[in-house]
Order: structure tokens, then C-alpha cells, then sequence
């Protein structure tokens, strides 16, 4: 949702609103310099402080606890970046704000001091908590209610976060490897300074949506900030934070790319190929290249089963999510197997586990963006967005809090665990799942009735290879 929800765009570019790749690509390149700096943070803390490329020396224990308490600030600031857009600035202005911290934050990071470490560590946080949740729900403001493009269009925006997650992997990931830490943060930077330039530009296309509701003329959003919430909306509410749960625990297992996964690679991975040794940071690339690949796949699989008639709400998607996700630990539990058997294991251990992790991710990340919108009542719609983004915060704090486990339980139980686990929730919740559903009271009943509902499929059709 957002200040204008019932507004459509008047413009569209191959089936979709223009402001929808205005906002692709700001957060593209927003994505870019966050996973940049998260693709080089946990080496670079525990790479030596002596030698070519110094880091701090940190313990593999020391640098994940940051790592879990960092990535769970993250992204717990976006409950006040969504109270202050909904109260004061509105989404499109909080947006800006959270984009200049960004460019602060990366830009001081590139200094080889102390403080500036910290400094920047900290205005990385208040900015991703301004940004991030805005952006997400403006994304939603750009379709009407019952519009089945709305998921379609989630899922086009999660492509552009990857591909910006792809592109920082590959570049800052060497460039701080091979050439700096500090050249690696700075070029993090630059990427941020290209999205707030990108989303300037292209705000004739956002007009709509985004902005203040305090200062809004519409009768109905007027209404809205004024009314109590209603049985329905309470009840969505409701289901929503039960889904926060499932949020939890996906994302608590899937960070571990970034940190254990991440040392593991670098450590215990035969990396060789055709003589030269891959980087270990081109590894977190997988994810946001599978993405981009099967992005449009998946989403068309589930569009068209909804049109069937088949179960493909968001609950069961977020549902099937988690498991197959849990499913790609196995292959690290294998991984593990094969190390302690020949002293290294092999790198197809790694690409089966993240593209498992990725088809868990676009049945649930994007999913679960879009299900906000659609539940969440207006006047709460930032507030909502954010307190998801919170949840994927202490779902990393939980990822930091396994890989320091993983000193003393070691890794074969952590990621056999994980698996386990993860599957037997995802087996319970379905269980329930007819009666989540009654909680919606039918937000999803009537998707694909709206007039626009034709237009959306020419970035879809592709999913007629995945029904055959």
C-alpha cells in the first residue's frame, strides 16, 4: 500500500507502471552497496591485521557475533523508518533521506580508521532503516487493489535487489579481496551515489504514490487515518505477525551465506577452476544470479496456478518457501561429509545449496513484500512493512547466533540442523494453513479480476515451460 494505493499509474512499460524500474532500479543500486560491503565484512574482519591486504584480526566468533548483531540493526530500523514515514514524511521523502545516510555511511567506511569503521557501520544501519521499508510498500501503492500483477511486480523488483546483489558480489567482492577492504567500501559507495541520482530522475513517474497521507486530499485516505481499525483489519493484522514467524526462521537459516556459509567457502572449499582459484566472495553471486534467472519462472508458475484455481496463496508460498530452503542445507551437510573425509570439499556442494536457498527465497521474500500490502490497513502500511523488515533483522541475529554455535556444535549439526528443523516447521504450519487463510478474510479471493490483470503476463510467460 501506499499514501495513494486506489490512484493507478497512468503509464506502463512492458505490462507494468513506469514507477515500478524507477524503484528496480534505486533499490538496485541500493542493493548494490549494501551486499557489496556485506559480501567483504565478515572476511575483512578476520582476515590479519600484517600483510598486503590487512584486516582486523578478528576471531571467526567475534567477527559473526558483529555480523548477527549488525544485519539484525539493520534492518530493526525499519520499524521507526516506517513510523516516521507514516507520521511525518511520507515514504517518497523517507526514501531520499535513508538513500543520503547510505552515501554517508559507505563513503566513510573507505577511511582506515577506527572510528570511521564504526561510524560508518552505524549510519548504514539508520539508512537502510529509512530506505528499505518505504521503498517496499511504495512498490505496492503502484497497483490496485485485486490487481494479480501486484506479486508479478514484487517479483520484478526482487530481480533488480539481485541483480544489484549479483553485480556488488562479483565487483566489490574482488576488489576488496585482491586489491583493498577500503576500495572494496568505497566502491559500495558510488553505487549508492548512482540509485539516489537514478530515483531523482525518475520521480515524474512516482507521482502518485509515496507521499504524506497527513497531507492528502482524498476523502477515503483522509477517513482512514481517523478510524478505528475493523474486526477484518484486526484479523490481518494477526496473520500477519503469525507469518512474521515463518519470516524468522527463513531468514534465520538463510543468512547463514553471509557469514558461516561464507567462511566455510573460504576456508574448507576446493575453490580451484582451470587453475585459477575463485574468489570466495563470488560464491554469495549465486543467489542473485538464480534469481534473475528463475525470477519471472516462478512467479508466472504461481500466477497462472492461481488462475487454475489451484492453492497458491501467499501463506502457501511462504509456507513451501522455508522448506525447500531448509532442503539446500543438505548438500552442505554433504559438503561437510566430503571434508572430513578428504580435507576439502567440492564447489557443486555450494551451487546446489544456493539454488535451493534461491527457489525457497521467490516463493517467499517477494511473496511476503506483496502480502504486506496487500493486508496491511493504510494508515499502519510503512509501520507493517517495516516490522517485517525487523523480523528478517532478528532472523540474522539468529544466523549470527548459529554460526557462532558452530565453534562448539561444529558444522555438520548446524546445517544438518537447520534442515531438519526448518522442514518439520514448514510441515506443522501447512497444517494450519486453512485457518491462517480465514484470517485474510478473502484479501486474495479476487485477484485477476481487475481490468489490468491481461497486461502483466508478457514477463511471465516463460512459466509455460514449468507446467510442462
Amino acid at each position: 500500500m501506499s499514501a495513494n494505493q486506489n490512484v493507478a499509474a497512468e503509464e506502463n512499460l512492458f505490462g507494468h507502471p513506469k514507477g515500478l524500474y524507477v524503484l528496480f532500479f534505486t533499490e538496485m543500486w541500493e542493493r548494490f552497496s549494501y551486499y557489496g560491503m556485506r559480501a567483504i565484512l565478515v572476511l575483512y574482519l578476520v582476515t590479519q591485521s600484517g600483510g598486503d591486504n590487512p584486516g582486523l584480526g578478528w576471531t571467526d566468533g567475534e567477527a559473526l557475533a558483529l555480523y548477527g548483531w549488525y544485519t539484525m540493526m539493520v534492518y530493526v530500523m525499519s520499524i521507526p523508518g516506517g513510523i516516521i514515514a507514516d507520521k511525518w514524511l511520507g515514504q517518497k521523502k523517507s526514501v531520499y533521506v535513508g538513500g543520503v545516510l547510505l552515501l554517508f555511511g559507505h563513503s566513510v567506511l573507505a577511511i582506515e580508521q577506527p572510528w570511521a569503521f564504526y561510524t560508518g557501520l552505524v549510519l548504514i544501519v539508520l539508512g537502510v532503516g529509512m530506505l528499505k521499508p518505504n521503498i517496499s510498500t511504495m512498490v505496492g501503492g503502484l497497483y490496485k487493489k485485486g490487481d494479480i500483477r501486484r506479486d508479478k511486480g514484487f517479483t520484478l523488483f526482487y530481480i533488480g535487489i539481485n541483480i544489484g546483489a549479483f553485480l556488488s558480489s562479483i565487483i566489490v567482492g574482488y576488489v576488496g579481496e585482491v586489491h583493498g577492504w577500503h576500495y572494496g567500501f568505497a566502491l559500495a559507495g558510488f553505487g549508492m551515489a548512482l540509485g539516489l541520482i537514478q530515483y531523482a530522475i525518475g520521480q515524474k513517474h512516482l507521482k502518485h504514490v509515496g507521499n504524506f497521507l497527513g497531507a492528502s486530499e482524498n476523502a477515503e485516505e483522509k477517513a482512514a487515518l481517523k478510524k478505528p481499525l475493523t474486526k477484518i483489519e484486526k484479523d490481518r493484522v494477526l496473520v500477519l505477525f503469525l507469518s512474521f514467524l515463518i519470516v524468522i526462521l527463513f531468514w534465520g537459516a538463510f543468512e547463514q551465506a553471509g557469514g558461516l556459509m561464507n567462511i566455510y567457502t573460504k576456508t574448507k572449499t576446493d575453490r580451484m577452476l582451470f587453475g585459477m582459484e575463485v574468489p570466495a566472495t563470488w560464491f554469495q553471486s549465486l543467489n542473485a544470479l538464480f534469481i534473475v534467472f528463475f525470477g519471472t519462472l516462478v512467479a508466472g508458475f504461481w500466477a497462472k496456478r492461481k488462475l487454475r484455481g489451484k492453492e497458491a496463496s501467499s501463506l502457501f508460498k511462504m509456507i513451501l518457501g522455508l522448506i525447500i530452503m531448509g532442503a539446500g542445507f543438505f548438500f552442505m551437510t554433504g559438503a561437510v561429509a566430503q571434508y572430513n573425509t578428504s580435507g576439502s570439499s567440492a564447489m557443486y556442494w555450494l551451487i546446489l545449496a544456493y539454488l535451493f536457498h534461491t527457489i525457497g527465497e521467490l516463493c517467499l521474500s517477494p511473496v511476503a513484500l506483496s502480502f504486506i500490502t496487500k493486508l496491511a490497513p493504510l494508515k499502519y502500511a510503512s509501520i507493517m512493512m517495516g516490522v517485517y523488515f525487523a523480523m528478517t533483522g532478528f532472523g540474522s541475529k539468529l544466523a549470527g547466533l548459529l554460526g557462532e554455535w558452530s565453534e562448539s556444535l561444529g558444522e555438520y549439526t548446524i546445517f544438518t540442523g537447520i534442515a531438519v528443523f526448518t522442514i518439520v516447521i514448514g510441515g506443522l504450519v501447512l497444517l494450519v494453513l486453512k485457518k491462517l487463510k480465514a484470517l485474510t478474510h478473502g484479501a486474495e479471493d479476487n485477484e485477476g479480476t481487475s481490468h489490468e490483470e491481461a497486461e502483466g503476463f508478457e514477463l511471465a510467460d516463460s512459466s509455460d515451460l514449468l507446467d510442462n
